[in-house]
């Protein structure tokens, strides 16, 4: 337990370990004066070192009653040994410093001083002073040894000094291996020992990348014989196999052979095997570093087992104390760093708070262990061999009973039968598919958890070991520990005490990190790891500091650090306020002031969210050039982009409602353009397959006829749903269209982070389905109740009620709150639901600052919100009206020519649509296309190409080709047009984005990102690269695209660097790419067949009708076609006054009809074509019998 939060009223030391009287506190009396202050030297400035001096400095903050000297034996800083591993991949000594160097210079003036590349040589107990190798003389009170350990070397194995052979223990003696391994490039290497530092030992040599195979060498039969069983071990064994390294069981190695230099050169093994290679690491144990103590007649365990040590962490010499590796406490030196940073932890408490706390004595450490060992989830807690060596201790019942304790019958029994088997019973499960194993020992009777280890699912470690701790009665059967561990998600430390030890390795538990975060001493989860050390040795508790850090700030009312993206280090509810705050108008500004890297290009991430918030707040059009190059290809074009790289078009129907004249004009630009027609769910009509090029000509018709944008392509404000209501319900007691006509009127255009959606019913029966809307309205008696916060979609949540009885004038303020409430403090793509779920306190919260205007800021939203629907528009009639905007809507650059979408067209209840995706992706190596030749050639004029800071590209034709043209920070990258993903000919129109692989990189990768499912390829060549990294894809390595040179000439040209045009095509050529029919299947195929039905309907039977071009008497519509005997009769018909000679063009074929129509015969092909001339004749008569009415 932390001191801060130990129980007050503990007994006070009388006679404290360190010699100190137990004189009364005085808080006169500190601080200390600098001449009074004791002197503490510290030898060995290693792990277990610095956590004792920090711990010790921390503690003495107030009272300063020590100054400490440590003397360090290596060049460096003290660094974590538990990640030395890591070391193989940066190289970099300072990046496993447990604290920068600047943390040792920033302590109060004479506190800490430190010696590095010092050998302490002697200690002169008597004397109290301790001599260097540098010659010094450094004197001390209290002496504390952190010497640690060195690791074990077979000096009886024959070659054991050979050139080539390795122990993996310090910094020198990676350094060492590297050096070495370069001068052995391609041969084996092997490691001795298959213990926690044997398995990171065989990892770096592993990352070193130099030897083509690395073996293993273990005496077991399983690896980890310390830690698991036979079962769980070999599952290891199973897994480390399969990432590369071989491992070789029962073998102990018996000679190192050497060759004349003296170099290794193999192996002969005790069986007499033998192996090559050219090195060999030892990882086979350490031994205490107890030299020193026992020089200095300090007492030490037999044969080098390091410095005896009493509960105190005293040695047999007064004021000198010996922790970590090096000491030997009841015949036990502990190599794991948990237990050494408890001696520190009780060593530095007692020095410090003995004189009014209770002292601390060492107790039998935890030697539970959680790590990752070459990707390999291992942990094993408490008695973990209970049921193999018997349990080391055994709960006590309340009447004072051990659990297995044996009775004097027992005793009988066992001089003649044998010893019993531990009393222990063990419950284990084994998944050999999912590579997980699990064995948890309990008492006979079940009652108590003893221990247990697990390989793979290593989630409930951290509330496991608090179980075996505490010997608490479990309140649950044992099979549920089994049966109940998996679940989805991280670590959850919500069910957790404080007292939980959440990082083994520098034993911090859960309060600790709770209480640094509460106290304000944390704001950051670096800060957590600064503060309390959790997280910097192994790694492998951050997954549930960071939860646990997350849930303190969340009970603080604190905002979790949530970076939008690698460019910016806030928010999105952060960037919002910079924006608002300091009225920055555009992505280089918002770059210059927020942005990590000033002039960077941003990314898919960032760009639409900065584009969506300028037009929160300032509502400007989203095609001008300064906000173009930020949008998604939605926005881009105001349309939504659909999978042949056509457009949708939907006009707005404000609350549903529409007129017949606005339906005519629909139906007349859909029939003309050949649009595919279907009704949305928010009660409008949605027109698929419009093409870039007729984008324009399409709203044109539109607007003429009174309409406007629906704005379905922005994550803006859609539909407000209603009902009839009032107005023609018998039931409905409010005028819902009347308010989903005003709302709608009110929010359209409005961008927020997503998309929103209202409702409104007319009455309870809520035939709007308001109640699963971002906002909603139900009518009552007194007005309407609203509803926030619900959504359809992946993840549907109904919505709750934040006010009732709202009368309609008040409708309007209180969404303007929660709307731009919404807008100025939601995530990024975050729906109001979970916007709602999120804010603290949930729907009282938000009723607090919307109804109570609990933070004050409610006028400040109206009057926001008021300016901001103030500023709407139309912005498919400001196109329209704009020559300079129109301009983006050509389908290609250089050329007015048209391409046909590149996916064939299907026939499909009477209308047409692009056929299904084809069955497998392009996985061509585009990329690594070899050309015959390459030439030069102007393809497209500069002047299309703005210089954006968000960067500007085209869409160029060559051929039958499309590829697309980018221009970034003045240079021009080209690349196909097509992402192989899908087929998709869209990649010009995609969202550019950059990113540097380290902070300190200067060159950075730019990219595209494919608009349709987000595959990002790189645009530029890495310098150093060993291969183009030009058209790989980040996120889809089984994806490229082939990329080109470009540059701008002064003829005012962008030249690209292309083969022969017919070379180009072979490859690249829209009609060998384009998705054909017969490459997909119909997926209701078989369905239609088994239940008669003709893509999906059955058969309308259409009464016969009189006049000229009377139809046949039935048809039918789902198919198509008439049915065959109709067509004939119809056929006979309208053969009548054929000429003899069209008679016998049919020749009785049933797949020509001859129609006379207009006084010419027409030639049909097929039944199908006659159908469709035939309903056109039926409309025709329909019109003109409505026209005689």
């Amino acid at each position: 337990m932390s001191w801060a939060t130990s129980s007050p009223g503990m007994a006070v030391s009388k006679e404290p370990p360190n010699g100190h009287s137990g004189e009364e506190n005085d808080s006169n009396k500190y601080p200390k004066p600098s001449s009074e202050r004791k002197k503490i030297v510290v030898v060995g400035l290693g792990m277990v070192g610095i956590a004792f001096i920090e711990k010790l400095m921390k503690l003495d903050s107030k009272r300063r009653e020590y100054n400490v000297v440590v003397i360090g034996e290596e060049p460096h800083l003290a660094y974590n040994r538990v990640g030395l591993t890591s070391f193989f991949q940066h190289r970099k000594v300072e990046n496993l410093y447990l604290n920068p160097k600047e943390w040792y210079s920033n302590v109060p003036e004479g506190s800490l001083n430190y010696h590095l590349n010092t050998l302490v040589t002697e200690i002169k107990p008597e004397e109290k002073v301790v001599l260097t190798s540098a010659g010094d003389t450094v004197s001390y009170d209290i002496l504390v040894l952190a010497t640690g350990s060195d690791a074990l070397l077979p000096k009886h194995t024959p070659g054991h000094n050979a050139r080539g052979v390795f122990v993996y223990r310090t910094i020198e003696d990676l350094e060492k291996l590297i050096a070495f391994a370069a001068t052995v490039k391609g041969t084996t290497g092997a490691v001795v020992g298959g213990g926690l530092l044997g398995l990171e030992a065989a990892k770096a040599m592993m990352d070193l990348g130099e030897f083509k195979s690395v073996k293993l060498i273990e005496r077991n039969r399983w690896v980890l014989s310390r830690q698991l069983d036979g079962d769980a071990g070999g599952m290891v064994v199973d897994l480390v196999r399969q990432l590369g390294l071989d491992v070789l069981l029962s073998k102990r190695v018996g000679k190192i052979q050497v060759d004349d230099n003296n170099s290794v050169k193999g192996v002969i093994f005790e069986d007499g095997e033998q192996m090559n290679c050219t090195c060999l690491m030892f990882a086979i144990g350490i031994k205490a570093r107890d030299e020193l103590a026992r020089k200095a007649g300090i007492k030490c365990a037999d044969r080098g087992g390091g410095i005896v040590i009493d509960n105190h962490l005293q040695t047999s010499h007064p004021d000198i104390y010996a922790i970590g590796e090096c000491a030997s406490w009841e015949s036990q030196s502990f190599g794991l760093i948990a237990p050494c940073i408890e001696m520190a932890d009780v060593l530095s408490f007692n020095l410090t708070q003995a004189k009014i706390h209770s002292p601390r004595t060492f107790k039998r450490p935890d030697l539970s262990t959680k790590l990752k060992l070459l990707g390999v989830e291992v942990a094993s807690f408490g008695d973990f061999f209970a049921d193999r060596d018997g349990p080391k201790d055994l709960p006590v019942r309340r009447h004072g009973k051990k659990e297995g304790m044996v009775n004097g019958d027992d005793k009988v029994k066992s001089m003649t039968n044998g010893p019993p088997p531990p009393p222990v019973k063990a419950l284990s499960y084994k998944d050999p598919f999912q590579a997980v194993y699990k064995k948890y020992l309990f008492t006979l009777d079940g009652k108590y958890l003893l221990g247990g280890m697990m390989i793979g699912d290593t989630k409930d470690y951290v509330k496991l070991v608090p179980m075996v701790k505490n010997q608490k009665a479990l309140d649950v059967p044992p099979a549920q520990f089994i049966l109940g561990a998996s679940k989805e998600g991280e670590d959850d430390g919500g069910d957790l005490d404080d007292t939980t030890q959440i990082c083994s390795c520098h034993n911090v538990t859960k309060g600790d990190v709770a209480n640094a975060v509460k106290d304000g001493s944390c704001k950051s989860i670096g800060d957590v790891k600064s503060c309390t050390k959790a997280g910097t040795g192994c790694g492998g508790c951050m997954p549930l500091v960071q939860s646990i850090f997350n849930s303190a700030m969340k009970d603080m009312g604190a905002e979790v650090l949530n970076h939008l993206c690698p460019h910016f280090a806030y928010s999105r509810a952060d960037l919002f306020n910079i924006i608002y705050v300091k009225k920055l108008k555009d992505f280089a500004a918002i770059m210059k002031e927020a942005g990590k890297d000033p002039d960077s290009l941003g990314c898919e991430v960032c760009k639409p969210t900065l584009g969506s918030i300028l037009a929160s707040l300032y509502n400007k059009h989203v095609v001008d050039k300064p906000l173009h190059g930020l949008q998604d290809t939605n926005d881009k074009y105001l349309g939504n982009i659909q999978r042949n790289g056509t457009f949708s078009v939907i006009p707005r129907v404000t609350g549903g409602e529409i007129t017949a004249d606005r339906l005519i004009t629909i139906g007349t630009v859909a029939k003309k353009y050949g649009l595919y027609c279907k009704i949305t769910g928010g009660q409008r009509i949605d027109m698929f397959g419009a093409k870039k090029q007729d984008l324009i000509d399409i709203w044109t018709e539109l607007v003429n006829a009174g309409m406007e944008s629906g704005h379905a392509y922005a994550k803006s404000l859609r539909t407000v749903k209603s009902c009839v209501g009032s107005t023609w319900c018998r039931f409905g007691i409010g005028d819902s269209v009347g308010m989903a006509v005003r709302l709608e009127e009110r929010y359209k255009s409005i961008r927020a982070p997503h998309k929103i959606k209202g409702g409104v019913s007319g009455c309870v029966r809520e035939c709007a389905e308001a109640q699963n809307k971002d906002f909603g309205l139900i009518a009552t008696e007194k007005g309407f109740n609203l509803f926030v916060g619900g959504n359809g979609g992946a993840t549907p949540r109904h919505s709750e009620l934040l006010a009732k009885d709202v009368p309609p004038d008040d409708v309007i303020p209180i969404l303007d709150r929660y709307l731009m409430f919404y807008i100025r403090t939601a995530d990024r793509l975050q729906r109001t639901a979970r916007w709602v779920e999120q804010l603290p306190g949930g729907i009282k919260y938000l009723q607090k600052v919307i109804l109570e205007d609990s933070l004050g800021i409610c006028a400040e939203l109206e009057k926001q919100m008021q300016e901001l629907v103030g500023t709407f528009f139309c912005e498919w009639t400001e196109v329209i009206n704009d020559p300079e905007r129109r301009k983006a809507f050509q389908q290609f650059g250089n050329t007015d020519e048209n391409m046909e979408p590149a996916i064939e067209k299907v026939s499909e209840r009477g209308q047409v649509r692009p056929t299904y995706w084809a069955k497998a992706s392009a996985t061509d190596d585009f990329k690594n296309t070899k050309w015959s030749s390459l030439t030069w050639q102007p393809i497209v004029t500069a002047d299309k190409f703005p210089d954006l800071p968000s960067g500007s590209s085209h869409t160029v034709k060559r051929g039958d080709t499309q590829l697309a043209v980018f221009k970034i920070r003045g240079k021009y990258y080209a690349s196909q047009q097509m992402c192989p993903h899908r087929r998709a000919f869209a990649l010009s129109d995609g969202l550019l984005g950059e990113i540097k692989p380290s902070e300190d990189c200067k060159e950075s990768k730019l990219y595209v990102s494919c608009p349709m499912h987000k595959r990002n390829y790189q645009l530029n060549n890495e310098s150093g690269a060993a291969e183009p990294t030009a058209g790989s894809c980040s996120n889809d390595p089984a994806m490229s695209i082939a990329t080109f040179e470009a540059e701008e000439r002064d003829d005012g040209y962008v030249y690209l660097k292309l083969p022969p045009v017919q070379e180009l095509d072979s490859v690249l050529g829209t009609t060998k790419w384009t998705v054909k029919t017969h490459e997909t299947t119909d997926p209701f195929q078989s369905l239609d067949k088994k239940l008669g039905l003709k893509k999906g309907l059955r058969g309308t039977k259409i009464g016969s009708m009189s006049g000229p071009s009377r139809m046949n008497d039935w048809m039918d519509v789902a198919g198509g076609y008439a049915a065959k005997e109709k067509i004939d009769q119809e056929k006979r018909r309208v053969l009548k006054d054929a000429s003899e000679e069209e008679r016998r063009r049919d020749n009785g074929d049933s797949k020509v009809i001859i129609i006379k129509k207009a006084g010419h015969h027409v030639y049909l092909d097929g039944w199908e074509e006659f159908n469709e001339v035939m309903r056109d004749e039926m409309e025709d008569v329909r019109r003109r019998e409505e026209r005689g009415r």
